[in-house]
C-alpha cells in the first residue's frame, strides 16, 4: 500500500492535548490529501465521533487530562465503533501491538511527517 492517501481514504481523528503538536499532525496529514477532525481530549473525541459516521482513523495520544486517557479510548473505539483503526502515540512510554486493542499500531513521539502519513496510510 502507498504511504499515500488514494481518493478513498478515511477521516482521520486527531486527538492530542498539547495544541502544537495537533496542529502539527493535522498539518502533516492535511498536506498528504487526507480529510482530518481533531480534538483536544477524549470527551470531545467521543462527541465528535458520535455525530461523524465517517471517521476511518482514530490517532490519539496516551497520556491526555480528563477521565479517559488515550488508552482507554482507543479501548472504546474498538469497541463501540470496530471499524475505526487506532493508531496510538506517547513521547514517555513505548506500547506493543500487544498492549494496543485491535491491533492498533503506536508511533513513539517525536515522529516525523513520513512516519506519521505512513501509519496512518497502512491503519486505513
Amino acid at each position: 500500500m502507498s504511504p499515500h492517501p488514494s481518493a478513498f481514504s478515511p477521516v482521520v481523528l486527531i486527538v492530542e492535548d498539547e495544541a502544537l503538536l495537533r496542529m502539527l499532525a493535522v498539518d502533516f496529514l492535511e498536506d498528504e490529501g487526507f480529510v482530518v477532525l481533531e480534538a483536544a481530549t477524549a470527551e470531545e473525541a467521543v462527541s465528535i465521533l458520535e455525530s461523524r459516521p465517517d471517521i476511518g482513523v482514530l490517532f490519539t495520544d496516551v497520556n491526555m487530562p480528563g477521565t479517559m486517557d488515550g488508552l482507554g479510548l482507543a479501548t472504546h473505539v474498538a469497541e463501540r465503533w470496530p471499524h475505526i483503526r487506532l493508531v496510538v502515540t506517547s513521547g514517555r512510554q513505548g506500547l506493543t501491538s500487544d498492549q494496543l486493542p485491535d491491533d492498533g499500531q503506536f508511533v513513539q513521539k517525536p515522529y516525523g511527517q513520513r512516519q506519521l502519513v505512513s501509519a496512518i496510510a497502512h491503519a486505513a
